[in-house]
């Protein structure tokens, strides 16, 4: 399968149909002590850009870079599509198809996403475009994270837990799996809450992402992380940690706390406090000066077609985010898993908000810049024979669309229209949101590293197979 180009529908399909077959393979609960089964570190940087569509990269693209193809992963050696449905979608598809709704065993994933109806690949401008299809049913964000985290799907709403909600269904997350297996030290990184869906959904377990107090109290108490830097800082909002939690934290023996200080240079204060952390303890970033408990985005602005941002210092940059966390993970000579997720990508889309979608999109590019510099960097022992760099969404938010060819220029800032919410106009064109929720739409893979083209084939891929190929390249059981 890897390696080729199909020009066949039907046989693409069944590619397809093969690689959501092998990509749900799961692997069972760690044992309770770490098993180490060799001696091969391994350096993981998975990046989801939450609710960046294809569409979304293009808008940012052609503000950063003046091309479609810009961003910095564009250019990665491996580049295919992923579907995103979880099991709600895949039963809301099933019902109109008069078919059985979702077994693990049984389910014929082409309900899920039918390639012969969506397309071979997202939309792009001219294309023909199924809206309609996109806008029927599609994942949430929870049970798309956990299909990324544990390889298996699940219910909307699910952090690592079964659907159907069993007792004791927990699923095993690919940080904890390498935690355990491998004695690999892992972080999760967001630029929104850190206890929400997707951050969540790698080191915690629950049937109910609200559940925001339990998942936080997970983290921080049971799971652990050598890292956890993201927002939901109580000073901003209470809606996701609570001033009584943030009280238990500083008194942490573990944690670390590097915490929101407004009229502080937050990045500053979270690598001075990476480099000098003591052996033992856990690195904690909490930030969030926005009202929602996201970081602060750039704004961007136009000077003679260069493009440029605005932004504050209280929170950290994501690249900033990830120095630190690197920095903290790579003292652990048995390797890291770090997940990195720009969360506002998905939060601007929403709210139809193209300039804070370019900004946070902005900043996601500027992070992968960072673990790529990381890794390049000489004189230790990690290089791209033992790396992998991923970068993806857990799904489609918003699907903006460019309704004319007009071409949106580097540094040209669409204005939203005052009597169009929707739309956003730049000269000759608009570009214009044709949802405020989620699509059924395949998203990007991109991946570098010596051993990326073995593990990541050139057709559609499940998001369930992105486990199992880092599981592959980690030599998980």
């Amino acid at each position: 399968m890897c390696g080729h180009t199909f020009n066949s529908i039907s046989l693409a399909r069944i590619v397809f149909l093969v690689s959501i077959l092998i990509g749900c393979k799961g692997i069972d609960a760690p044992t309770t002590e770490t098993e180490i089964l060799t001696d091969k570190p391994v350096y993981i940087f998975l990046f989801i850009g939450d609710g960046m569509g294809r569409s979304s990269e293009i808008v940012a693209s052609r503000y950063l870079y003046g091309e479609d193809e810009g961003l910095v992963w564009n250019s990665f050696p491996v580049r295919t599509w992923a579907s995103t449905w979880d099991v709600n979608t895949y039963n809301a598809h099933a019902r109109t198809a008069a078919a059985m709704s979702w077994t693990q065993d049984s389910a014929d994933p082409l309900l899920g996403y039918d390639p012969a109806i969506g397309g071979m690949e997202p939309w792009k401008p001219g294309a023909v475009d199924a809206l309609s299809y996109y806008k029927g049913g599609a994942t949430d964000s929870a049970s798309a994270a956990t299909a990324i985290a544990t390889g298996m799907k699940t219910d909307s709403g699910n952090i690592a837990w079964a659907s159907g909600d069993p007792v004791n269904g927990e699923l095993a997350t690919i940080a904890e799996l390498m935690r355990s297996h491998l004695g690999s030290a892992i972080g999760i990184v967001s630029t929104v809450p850190f206890n929400h869906a997707t951050p969540a959904s790698f080191v915690s377990h629950s049937m109910g992402r609200g559940s925001y107090a339990a998942i936080a109290d997970q983290i921080i108490n049971t799971t652990k992380p050598e890292v956890v830097i993201g927002g939901g800082h109580p000073d901003s909002t209470t809606a996701y940690f609570s001033s009584t939690a943030l009280g238990a934290l500083r008194g942490s023996d573990y944690w670390n706390l590097v915490e929101l200080n407004s009229g502080r240079d937050g990045g500053a204060a979270l690598l001075d406090a990476a480099s000098t952390l003591p052996t033992g303890k856990g690195l904690f970033g909490l930030f969030g000066t926005r009202s929602d408990g996201a970081f602060e985005a750039s704004v961007p602005t136009s000077a003679a077609g260069t493009p440029d941002f605005t932004r504050g210092t209280d929170d950290p940059t994501l690249a900033v985010a990830v120095q630190a966390a690197a920095t903290v993970l790579s003292r652990d000579s048995d390797g890291f898993f770090l997940m990195v997720e720009q969360g506002d990508i998905d939060w601007a889309n929403h709210g139809n908000d193209a300039e804070r979608m370019i900004g946070t999109i902005a900043s996601l590019d500027e992070a992968v810049q960072t673990a790529i510099a990381y890794i390049n960097h000489e004189g230790d022992a990690i290089d791209w024979s033992n790396s992998l760099v991923i970068v993806t969404a857990d799904h489609a938010t918003g699907l903006p669309r460019f309704p004319s060819s007009a071409f949106m220029a580097k540094g040209e800032r669409p204005i939203r229209n005052p009597a169009v919410s929707a739309q956003w106009d730049y000269a000759g064109g608009s570009l214009t949101y044709s949802s405020t929720g989620h699509g059924n739409e395949l998203v990007g893979v991109a991946v570098i590293g010596d051993e990326a083209p073995a593990l990541f084939g050139s057709t559609i891929m499940d998001n369930t197979a992105i486990f199992s190929a880092i599981a592959d390249f980690a030599g998980l059981p």
